[in-house]
């Protein structure tokens, strides 16, 4: 009696695992991650480009000062 009582008990159980399978989870995009990597690449970059065109315009500034100093100083 015993023997038939956990043989029914394993084959139920047996059974019952072999269920019907859960489909799959629908594919999610992937979370942008790339442009906190690409910010940290081009900060600099912008970074540089303002300072270079902060040179420049100090540059001008001082050629348009030189030549104005020039032109308003006395001939030798």
């Amino acid at each position: 009696m015993k023997r038939t009582c956990c043989l029914m008990l394993l084959s139920l159980l047996a059974l019952a695992g072999c269920g019907k399978p859960q489909p799959p989870e629908p594919e999610r995009r992937p979370e942008p991650q790339a442009t906190a990597l690409r910010d940290a690449i081009d900060k600099p970059l912008q970074d540089a480009k303002a300072a270079q065109a902060a040179v420049e315009e100090a540059a001008k500034a001082r050629d348009a000062a030189l030549q104005a100093a020039e032109g308003a100083a006395p001939a030798d």
